[in-house]
């Protein structure tokens, strides 16, 4: 159908008032219009997210139960007994995601499904902890992480407490297209759910059990009580989930001088300090920087409304504050895990970490110079939680710690995606160490690059909105691959990396086919070492540019990094 049909079908739908009264404000507004109800929204591996409001393009109750409604046919197809281990329910503190929470146990409860709905908001790591600690089959989390307060989204978990594999969500995605009427999916009264046991609240119950697993984070309980107990920290939640557990998280493992930043604590779905509750942004920090100058802080810490990504301010010698990127977090804490398990002689001989190929290499070399094994795959934390779950079926490793460059990073498996509860307690940990030789986390990331050399990296977003992003998206992602760029800022290309096509080609012109699975990303690597990654986002409308070099000094790798984005740019335009 046409967009126009699409919308006149939901004007003579009746609407629930809110979005009834929205509807009737985008009348004339054509681009709106064409946007909201020209095509339905793309549900990945990632789940769906986007806008909320009218449409067959938005976040609404008749698109969330069109999507469980798939989910809940997908399941009807399982086994009796998989089937009723139903499906673990979270959301974050969004307008509507309690809504769409219990809209979702609705229609579930309708297929007979069991679902666990928690009390109140929770942060998507603890859902995935919470799907293998019930052993539900599912999990749906309503949130849209990091996006601004216009977004929600919704995002289903395998068995394994990882986002669902590729195959089992495209099967959903069939189920989810069949649904054509999604004013009419059936749903059941929530009472009538509760009454018969097939919908069921939880809370503090979880929360105890996943308090327990996050206290095995620590690895120096001693160092804690010496140097951590005192450590002045600052916590913001950005308005969200890790309000409800991250001060009993660090109060609970001896970090007692914790202050949280007052305004960000509320639980206020507008966002009001910060447009954008992402804590790789300069400008979600400044009250935690305001309060840490106040205190003299040593540390502050900022996870992202549903608390699975975290961001970090550091002090510095002059007693200003620097944020650091998520790739420099992750190097510092896979530093410090494997310096502590050294020490304490609980290093494996078959240990591994696991990032997503876009991530530093200066983790590889941390890796190595331990004697573990480095072990990249595509990006998107499922990946990680699939090797997680490899490695526990063959042995073949044990896994020590996961990251990705957009902030996430995982260091117990008993979580099966980015957890920023894990990772708060774990950098907060890495400060005391530092503290205990009069030193800061800034400092410490100088040891690092004085041993390994001088890494830099930096992730670059084109934005393509609108109803014509899409082909605007795959037509630059065409020309880069038409054209194939023989350098970049007069560095040669090396080796071209298709994943789109599994194989890459050398400067030769002989090919090499990749290992991992095939995705719309190229990657160059050049001649000097340098890396350049290209890749569509799975979850929003925008291109990533990704960059990664290495030179004698942190100044001159920040020139080669403004260099390569200057060449990428001009290509793009040309």
């Amino acid at each position: 159908m046409s967009w126009q049909d699409n919308y006149q079908q939901w004007q003579q739908a009746t609407l629930v008032p809110d979005l009834a009264e929205e509807l009737t404000q985008m009348k004339g507004h054509e681009d709106d219009l064409e946007d909201a109800f020209t095509a339905p929204m793309e549900f990945g591996t990632a789940g769906m997210r986007g806008v909320m409001g009218p449409g067959i393009n938005r976040m609404n109750i008749y698109t969330v139960r069109q999507a469980t409604e798939g989910l809940a046919r997908f399941m009807d197809k399982l086994p009796a007994e998989q089937k009723q281990q139903g499906v673990a329910i979270s959301f974050d503190s969004r307008y509507h995601s309690q809504e769409f929470a219990h809209e979702s146990a609705r229609v579930l409860g309708a297929h007979k499904i069991p679902s666990f709905v928690f009390d109140s908001l929770r942060p998507t790591p603890e859902l995935s902890f919470t799907i293998r600690h019930l052993h539900t089959y599912a999990g749906i989390m309503i949130t849209a992480s990091h996006n601004p307060k216009q977004y929600n989204g919704y995002k289903i978990y395998g068995p394994d407490g990882g986002q669902m594999p590729p195959e089992e969500a495209d099967t959903i995605t069939k189920y989810i297209r069949e649904v054509t009427d999604i004013f009419n999916i059936p749903v059941v009264q929530e009472q009538k759910l509760r009454e018969a046991k097939i919908m069921s609240l939880i809370g503090e119950d979880v929360d105890e059990a996943y308090l327990a697993a996050l206290k095995s984070v620590t690895i120096n309980p001693d160092l804690i009580a010496s140097d951590g107990k005192d450590m002045k920290l600052i916590y913001s939640p950005l308005h969200g989930t890790g309000k409800v557990l991250a001060q009993r998280v660090l109060q609970g493992a001896g970090f007692q001088a914790v202050r949280i930043v007052p305004k960000q604590a509320i639980l206020d779905p507008e966002f009001p300090t910060t447009p954008f509750p992402n804590p790789e942004f300069p400008q979600a920090f400044d009250l935690a920087i305001q309060l840490g100058k106040e205190e003299s802080a040593d540390v502050l810490i900022a996870t992202d409304p549903d608390a699975d990504r975290l961001g970090t301010a550091v002090r510095l010698p002059n007693g200003e504050y620097q944020l650091l990127t998520g790739n420099q977090i992750a190097s510092i804490m896979l530093h410090y895990i494997l310096t502590a398990r050294k020490n304490a002689g609980t290093l494996p001989k078959n240990g591994a970490v696991v990032k997503s190929f876009v991530s530093t290499e200066l983790a590889t070399k941390i890796a190595e110079s331990f004697g573990m094994q480095m072990i990249n795959v595509e990006t998107g934390f499922k990946f990680i939680a699939e090797q997680i779950e490899h490695f526990e079926e063959t042995g073949e490793h044990e896994f020590l710690f996961g990251f990705e460059e957009s902030y996430g990073y995982l260091i117990k498996p008993f979580v099966r995606d980015k957890d920023a509860m894990q990772a708060t307690l774990l950098l907060a940990e890495v400060a005391a160490y530092y503290k205990h030789q009069g030193k800061t986390l800034y400092d410490g990331l100088q040891e690092l690059y004085k041993e390994y050399g001088y890494f830099a990296e930096k992730t670059v977003s084109q934005d393509f909105p609108g109803i014509k992003g899409a082909e605007e998206m795959s037509a630059l992602m065409a020309k880069f691959r038409k054209e194939e760029p023989s350098e970049f800022a007069g560095v040669k290309v090396a080796r071209t990396e298709d994943y789109k096509t599994g194989q890459a080609k050398l400067a030769d012109g002989s090919t090499e086919k990749l290992t991992l699975p095939k995705s719309d990303v190229l990657k160059f690597i050049l001649s000097d070492g340098t890396w350049i990654a290209i890749r569509p986002s799975g979850t929003e409308p925008k291109i990533k540019y990704y960059v990664g070099t290495q030179s004698d000094s942190q100044d001159a790798a920040h020139k080669r990094l403004d260099d390569f984005e200057q060449a990428l740019t001009a290509f793009t335009k040309a």
